[in-house]
């Protein structure tokens, strides 16, 4: 098996992340562990999609959700495409392979007055209350990924031009505008920033109070700990803040294609799944406001 060489080639080839890249090697040896005690086969280079399919009955029969059954044969078929693309194999057994289906689910943002209620909410006048203050505001300002905001630099900030350099998937360079409130937020922040030991993790923006680089817990307990208090919504996390931006910016006139750049998305697509509750708000505009609707 060749998953040291899959690993490097999707690291440095394809530019994944180590998240992306620890969750790929864990489904492979998931994989094998089932084929060698399933079918004493000790190498999943020689398997055939019958034997795939049975892992995927058995995940089934554990309980795994549809969601996270594709997410590992996903796993799988960048595996085996690796090893067409190196001539080790000659057929890719997942080659036919169809994706179990799963429910489409709706992610429901935040609503405007749950966003204007974080201006009531108390902020400590320390490194933290600061910091946490600007990981919500910049995450609604710009609608980064959680990954994107962590790995921001300080020299990625641009105060003259009121613009922040983000570096999305696959290493991807974007600049998005932000208002002056947030530079103000950013400029706050980094006054109190200056009286902490930073260490090697100088050049992040973002730090914890140690003065290290960021993580992804912690982002999430941030934004989980302050919409607690504002919002009864049953998820309050990092993405929700990246739809409720998308949503606000469609629901306000925004150009699709201006939302689909400043998000990051490869494709139209992708940005199309946040139209759902603008969509909804423009009906209820419609309703209320079309002379033929007798129930206004």
């Amino acid at each position: 098996m060749l998953f040291t060489a899959f690993a490097d080639y999707l690291k440095l080839e394809r530019n994944y992340s180590d998240h992306t890249l620890k969750a790929y090697l864990r489904d492979l040896e998931a994989f094998s562990s089932f084929s060698m005690s399933s079918f004493d086969v000790n190498n999943i280079d020689d398997v055939n999609y019958a034997q795939i399919r049975s892992w995927i009955i058995s995940l089934v029969d554990d309980g795994i959700s549809n969601n996270s059954i594709n997410r590992k044969i996903a796993s799988l078929k960048a595996y085996y495409k690796f090893l067409l693309k190196i001539k080790e194999i000659e057929v890719n057994p997942l080659a036919k392979h169809r994706a179990l289906k799963t429910p489409k689910k709706i992610q429901v943002p935040f609503s405007r007055e749950e966003m204007n209620t974080l201006d009531d909410l108390v902020f400590e006048d320390t490194f933290e209350g600061k910091r946490d203050r600007l990981i919500i505001e910049l995450l609604y300002a710009t609608g980064m990924r959680r990954a994107e905001l962590i790995n921001l630099t300080l020299d990625a900030v641009d105060v003259a031009n009121k613009q922040l350099k983000v570096l999305g998937k696959r290493d991807k360079e974007r600049y998005v505008p932000v208002l002056q409130t947030i530079i103000n937020l950013i400029n706050d922040y980094v006054d109190e920033r200056s009286k902490i030991a930073t260490g090697q993790s100088d050049n992040y923006l973002l730090l914890t109070k140690k003065g290290l680089k960021l993580y992804d817990t912690l982002v999430y307990r941030v934004i989980n700990n302050y919409f607690s208090k504002a919002s009864t919504k049953a998820k309050k996390s990092p993405h929700i803040l990246r739809h409720t931006f998308a949503t606000h910016m469609l629901n306000q006139g925004a150009d699709l294609n201006a939302v689909k750049e400043l998000l990051g998305h490869a494709s139209l697509a992708s940005t199309q799944v946040y139209t759902h509750n603008s969509m909804e708000e423009l009906k209820k505009v419609y309703s209320n406001s079309h002379p033929r609707n007798e129930k206004k």
